[in-house]
């Protein structure tokens, strides 16, 4: 599973910066050193209104401070936080770091985690 993370605040203007954090876990994941979390933005309409990498542990670690775009209405969002280029859906117990370059993976029945930010004005 991908690290469990925060999102702090929980409600943010248009331009309000949002830190979004995990802390590394204790189970040794070895992401590698160049290991990359993937930051996730996601309006109520479905649209993408942020979408950024930002580096990570090895061991999953990460703190990422973000600017909330302006173009977001207000309502709820949703903020996903995921390893880059990882199959974190396999469960077979062996390393499934994917190289850069290779077919891109495609989930199949994992739940992808959000935790929610309310957009105010």
């Amino acid at each position: 599973m991908p690290p469990d993370y925060q999102v702090s605040p929980s409600s943010a203007g248009p331009g309000d910066v949002v830190t979004v954090s995990a802390p590394e876990a204790k189970c040794d994941p070895r992401y590698g050193s160049d290991a990359q979390v993937r930051i996730v933005l996601t309006d109520a309409s479905g649209e993408d209104v942020l979408n950024t990498l930002a580096p990570m542990s090895d061991a999953g670690g990460f703190t990422v401070m973000v600017n909330v775009p302006l173009i977001s209405s207000p309502g709820l969002m949703a903020v996903k936080a995921e390893p880059f280029g990882v199959d974190w859906c396999d469960d077979t117990g062996t390393n499934n770091r994917a190289n850069q370059g290779e077919v891109e993976l495609e989930r199949a029945s994992c739940a992808e985690p959000s935790k929610p930010l309310t957009i105010t004005k």
